[in-house]
């Protein structure tokens, strides 16, 4: 059993203060596993602290709420000033952490620093969420990063990666294979779950029939999400079937952003596309999809997949990370930058008829619950942490 460090008082156990490092909390599956993660956490054991480097959106917004102090330093990724480092110091001094968390590249080194700035040894460990299929595809910076982390990776305690194609890559570009952990995305089953409430709710919101076959995409606007290819697949499809309608949500994705809008005009989806923007309300839209997709070239572990299936949705995914993999045979997967096979597999589910999309939903749920519940992957966590703090404190700065 692990053994607390310290106590409050007497016959009381001292909480495991744990500081969280990360890049930015604005919508992104990183920034909602982490809200996940705390909200789940035993707070009887553990008592969390968050750091946000960058700006702070709804998740940042959810962790307070949770009653969780969230220090939100507003720095330049680009130009961090001096004035701001020794204000994420003074933080950190203040928290007095037993352990480090870093979340993303910056985090990750930012979590390392901050152990030095602490004046005493204390382990560090970082998330990895990302994939890394090309170093030439990364932004310079990024990619400076990257081989920069790999050579400091020996002098973390352990580096937690979402899925087990990104520890590989990483391991293949030097990050220490001997701190590797990975930790899979977990996923709230009473939050997301199946609802024929949300179902014609949404519906009757979008100004669509109860029967439209809805196919959903749920990201925020970005290159590595490929929207592209979504739209171009959708314009193939909706020749071949004229009930289908497309619902796509997340930062970025709304009639207000040209470039969006230029890809509906250029495969004549208008009347056929729903840009619902940054929703707060993702289960409900999840759970009134009949098809969710992933149309990314690069990904590790999407959370917007795994929270489909828990809706009871199957999903089509390009084979990128883990998405395949964890998707199984409730679904499909397509190569990416494949518009063709895309619709393909969208129009096979179609045609199946409700009754096989129902039953592969029921298995896709399954999945989720046997695998990858939340309260499984919080343990992981919380065991990891232990671990670590029972194997002694953390490397020395040098």
């Amino acid at each position: 059993m692990f053994r607390a460090l310290g106590s409050q008082a007497a016959g009381s156990v001292r909480r495991i203060r744990q500081l969280h490092v990360i890049t930015g909390l604005q919508t992104g599956g990183a920034e909602m596993m982490l809200y996940n993660l705390i909200a789940g956490i035993d707070r009887s054991r553990f008592d969390p602290s968050v750091i946000c480097l960058g700006d702070s959106g709804m998740p940042g917004s959810r962790i307070r709420a949770l009653g969780i102090p969230v220090y939100v330093a507003g720095m330049s990724p680009t130009c961090p000033s001096p004035a701001v480092l020794l204000r994420i110091c003074r933080w950190v001094r203040h928290v007095r952490p037993d352990l480090i968390q870093g979340w993303m590249y910056h985090g990750n080194a930012a979590a390392s620093l901050t152990q030095c700035a602490f004046f005493r040894s204390v382990p560090v460990l970082w998330a990895v969420h990302h994939a890394v299929y090309r170093l030439k595809d990364e932004k310079p910076r990024t990619a400076t990063l990257i081989r920069l982390s790999a050579r400091a990776s020996h002098r973390t305690r352990r580096i937690i990666y979402v899925s087990r194609e990104s520890a590989d890559q990483h391991e293949a570009l030097g990050f220490s294979p001997e701190r590797t952990t990975v930790i899979p995305n977990g996923f709230d089953c009473d939050l997301f779950a199946p609802s024929r409430r949300a179902r014609a709710a949404v519906r009757r919101q979008l100004n669509v029939s109860q029967d439209a076959v809805l196919i959903g995409l749920i990201g925020r606007f970005h290159p590595m999400k490929d929207h592209a290819s979504f739209f171009q697949a959708a314009g193939i499809a909706s020749k071949s079937d004229p009930a289908i309608q497309f619902v796509l949500a997340g930062k970025g994705i709304h009639w207000k952003n040209p470039d969006v809008v230029a890809l509906v005009n250029r495969f004549n989806l208008n009347g056929r596309v729903h840009l619902l923007g940054e929703r707060d309300d993702v289960p409900q839209v999840t759970a009134a999809l009949d098809i969710a997709t992933s149309s990314s070239f690069s990904e590790s572990f999407p959370l917007v997949v795994g929270e489909a299936m828990a809706c009871g949705v199957p999903c089509v995914v390009t084979d990128v990370g883990d998405s395949a993999a964890v998707v199984g045979a409730t679904g499909s997967s397509v190569p990416p930058r494949d518009p063709a096979a895309l619709a393909a597999a969208w129009l096979h589910l179609v045609q199946a008829g409700v009754a096989v999309r129902s039953n592969l939903g029921v298995a896709a749920r399954q999945r989720i619950l046997e695998s990858f519940s939340l309260s499984h992957v919080v343990h992981r966590y919380e065991a990891t942490y232990h671990e670590v703090l029972q194997n002694g404190t953390g490397e020395a700065c040098a």
